[in-house]
C-alpha cells in the first residue's frame, strides 16, 4: 500500500532590493511624525494656477535679569569689583576745605565714574534697586567717615536707553542699611542705563588713616547693589 502525503504549495513572494528600500523609507517616515519636511505645492492644468506654501516661525526669549555697576560686559557675568580711590596724601593743605575731590583711580569709564545698567524682562510692577552698606567707612581704629561724604551724580549712560538709571538714595548713601530707588517697567521690561560719578565732599577733617578699602567689616568700604525680579 502506498502512502502519499500531499504538501500544499504557496505562491512565491519576491521583494526586489529597490522595493525593499522604498518600504523601509516609508516606514521610517511613518515612525517619525516629528520629522521636519518642507512644504511644497504643485498645480497643473489649463487656466490660472495658484500655488501656496508656508513657513512657521517661533522665537523663544528666556526670562533675564542683568545688573551692572562698574566693569562689565552686556548680559555677561563678571566677578570684578571696581574700587573707587580718593587719596589726599599729596595735597594735605586742602583736607576739610569742602572742595570736592575727584577719584584718582577706579571706575570703568574714568576715575570715579562707573557704568550702571539694569535689564529685566518679566516685571509685573515697579521694582526697587537697593544700595546697602555695612556702616560708615572705618579706618579700623575706631574712626569713621560718613557715606554722606560721597557725592553722587548721574548722567546718560552708554548706550542711552531714554531713561537714566538713578542711583539708590541719591544724594546720599546710608551709613548702615539700605537706600532704594523705584524703577518702573514698560511692557514688563526695565532697560535703564547711566554713568554714575562719585566724588569725595571733603567737608570734615578726619583722623589719619585709610578708610574703607577692604570691602568688608570693619572697614565697611563696599556698597552692595541688589534688584529682584519676582
Amino acid at each position: 500500500m502506498e502512502c502519499h502525503i500531499a504538501r500544499a504549495t504557496r505562491p512565491r513572494q519576491t521583494l526586489t532590493r529597490t522595493a525593499l528600500v522604498a518600504v523601509l523609507v516609508a516606514a521610517a517616515v511613518v515612525a517619525a511624525p516629528g520629522l521636519v519636511r518642507a512644504e511644497s505645492n504643485v498645480q497643473t492644468g489649463a487656466g490660472s494656477l495658484t500655488a501656496t506654501a508656508h513657513l512657521d516661525f517661533q522665537i523663544v526669549i528666556p526670562r533675564v535679569l542683568f545688573l551692572q555697576v562698574g566693569t562689565g560686559t552686556y548680559l555677561t557675568t563678571n566677578a570684578s569689583v571696581d574700587r573707587i580711590v580718593f587719596d589726599l596724601t599729596g595735597t594735605p593743605a586742602i583736607i576739610g576745605n569742602s572742595a570736592q575731590q575727584t577719584a584718582i583711580s577706579g571706575g570703568d569709564v574714568s576715575p570715579g565714574v562707573v557704568s550702571a545698567r539694569v535689564i529685566g524682562n518679566s516685571f509685573a510692577a515697579a521694582a526697587n534697586l537697593t544700595a546697602t552698606t555695612g556702616g560708615a567707612l572705618s579706618n579700623g581704629a575706631g574712626n569713621t567717615i560718613s557715606w554722606s561724604e560721597i557725592a553722587i551724580t548721574t548722567a546718560a549712560g552708554v548706550p542711552a536707553t531714554g531713561t537714566n538709571l538713578a542711583h539708590p538714595g541719591t544724594p546720599n548713601l546710608a551709613d548702615a542699611g539700605s537706600t532704594t530707588v523705584s524703577l518702573t517697567p514698560v511692557a514688563k521690561v526695565i532697560n535703564q542705563t547711566a554713568q554714575w560719578t562719585f566724588k569725595y565732599k571733603n567737608t570734615t577733617v578726619p583722623p589719619a588713616g585709610t578708610y574703607g578699602a577692604t570691602g568688608v567689616a570693619p572697614a565697611n568700604g563696599r556698597v552692595t547693589y541688589t534688584i529682584t525680579m519676582p
